[in-house]
């Protein structure tokens, strides 16, 4: 699974990093993918989709 963000949706509300912390982390107000491959051991990157509130985060699997 590869997390992404797509930065012109993103709000940075910080959901996907208080829900992932591994994997994502806000910077200047977006949401950044710090570590995409923690996503298959974190195994809450579908967490982090499911809650975003404006669907900016993607899974590729």
């Amino acid at each position: 699974m590869k997390p992404v963000v797509d930065e012109e949706l993103c709000i940075g509300c910080g959901n996907c990093m208080e829900i992932c912390p591994a994997v994502f982390q806000v910077v200047d107000g977006k949401s950044k993918v710090i570590d995409p491959d923690a996503c298959d051991y974190a195994m809450c990157c579908e967490a982090a989709e499911e809650n975003c509130p404006v669907k900016a985060i993607s899974i590729a699997k």
